[in-house]
C-alpha cells in the first residue's frame, strides 16, 4: 500500500511520479524498497488518470465511513427513547401512588 500512497504524494504535490521519485519517498518513510513493485506500480499508473481515481475512492469510502456513525447516532436515540418510556412509566407509577393517598 505504501507504494501507492507513495504515488499519491507525488500526484498530489504535482511531481513527476516516476522510479526514482517514488523510491525516494518510500526511503525517506523507512522503508523497504522493492525495485521490481515500484516498476510495476509505475507500468500499471501509466494509462490511470490519478485524480479520476483518487476522487472515485474518497466517493465510494465516504458512505462506508458515515454507516458507523449512522449506526451509533441510531443507537443513541434508540436509548433516549427507552429513557423517555422509562421516566414517563416512572411518572405514571408516582401519579397512581398519589391517587392511592389522594
Amino acid at each position: 500500500m505504501e507504494y501507492i500512497y507513495a504515488a499519491m504524494i507525488l500526484h498530489t504535490t504535482e511531481q513527476d511520479i516516476n522510479e526514482e521519485n517514488v523510491t525516494k519517498i518510500l526511503e525517506a518513510a523507512g522503508a523497504n524498497v522493492d525495485d521490481s513493485r515500484v516498476k510495476a506500480l509505475i507500468a500499471a499508473l501509466e494509462d490511470v488518470d490519478i485524480e479520476e481515481a483518487m476522487e472515485t475512492t474518497a466517493m465510494a469510502a465516504a458512505p462506508a465511513a458515515a454507516a458507523p456513525v449512522a449506526e451509533a447516532a441510531a443507537e443513541e436515540e434508540e436509548e433516549e427513547e427507552e429513557e423517555e418510556d422509562e421516566e414517563q412509566a416512572a411518572a405514571a407509577a408516582t401519579a397512581g401512588l398519589g391517587a392511592l393517598f389522594g
